[in-house]
């Protein structure tokens, strides 16, 4: 089993603007400073570090500094987070024309994981039909990836069509694509992140943990929300996971401290159930 960090949490969530009208340049971003992050989280001792495509496309014509950084910090890129509507066929070409290129620069940054996110609500609601659409363009881009040699997995969040267990029922049976669920978003729509571990956990190659609090409402570090991360955790070892644990947290004041806080809370609940990392 490896152990990363996402890099989001040193920078405010955001799209670029540009794809408001040119969807082939709606790249996610973070707006922290990259370099650092990856610095930081090796400081941390992570094995890995997860990016958004838009932070890794800016090193794009200078890969030789993100990878210097990587191997600086002693850490691998575990994946390239990307994401899309997916359920509009006049603008999915210009989407797949996207993701194609946060395809091509994972591979150079030697990433092992494209992590996909979306399915757009309709403003008229959603349909059985979307979820089918959904299941189709992930098989495509998981055949892209495969191409290029990244294994594509499928995460779901707040704001899709894929928030519940039950909608993530609905998708998976839909496509081939390989999954990664990230417990924050199940817990807060409502369901139970450690049943979906465990109902899924023979498709998961990489799991992304957080934690959440509904009043005020918010993602926290691990143990500071309401989830019960020993039940999480417990599956995991039920299921001999041997893949990547990716550790998130939006937003946090001390970006550090808070990677340093999650993983000596994760150490602590890998040691109760006896398992272990590269590099521990």
């Amino acid at each position: 089993m490896k152990l990363g960090y996402e890099s989001n949490t040193w920078g405010p969530i955001v799209g670029d603007a540009t794809g408001i009208t040119s969807i082939k340049d709606l790249f996610y971003r973070s707006e922290g400073d990259t370099l650092k992050s990856i610095r930081e989280i090796g400081e941390c001792g992570y094995q890995g570090i997860e990016i958004f495509d838009g932070n890794v496309m800016d090193f794009v014509d200078d890969m030789s500094t993100f990878k210097q950084a990587l191997k600086d910090a002693n850490l691998e890129l575990s994946g390239v987070y990307t994401g899309g509507n997916f359920i509009y066929p006049d603008v999915l070409p210009e989407e797949l024309y996207r993701v194609q290129q946060a395809i091509d620069v994972a591979v150079a940054a030697g990433a092992t994981f494209l992590v996909v996110g979306g399915g757009a609500k309709r403003a008229t609601g959603t349909t059985d039909e979307d979820y089918t659409l959904l299941g189709k363009a992930l098989d495509k881009i998981h055949d892209m990836a495969a191409e290029k040699g990244l294994v594509a997995v499928y995460h779901p969040h707040l704001s899709t069509i894929c928030e519940t267990a039950e909608q993530i029922d609905t998708l998976l049976e839909r496509t081939k694509i390989a999954f990664c669920p990230d417990t924050g978003h199940i817990a807060a729509a409502g369901s139970d992140a450690a049943a979906v571990v465990k109902k899924w956990a023979h498709r998961m190659p990489i799991v992304h943990l957080k934690d959440f609090q509904p009043e005020p409402w918010d993602f926290k570090p691990l143990g500071d929300g309401v989830m019960d991360m020993r039940a999480i955790v417990k599956e995991l070892a039920d299921a001999k996971f041997d893949g990547w644990v990716v550790i998130e947290l939006d937003a946090h004041e001390d970006p550090k401290g808070a990677a340093a806080l999650n993983k000596t809370r994760i150490d602590a609940l890998f040691e109760e159930f006896g398992l272990s990392y590269e590099g521990k």
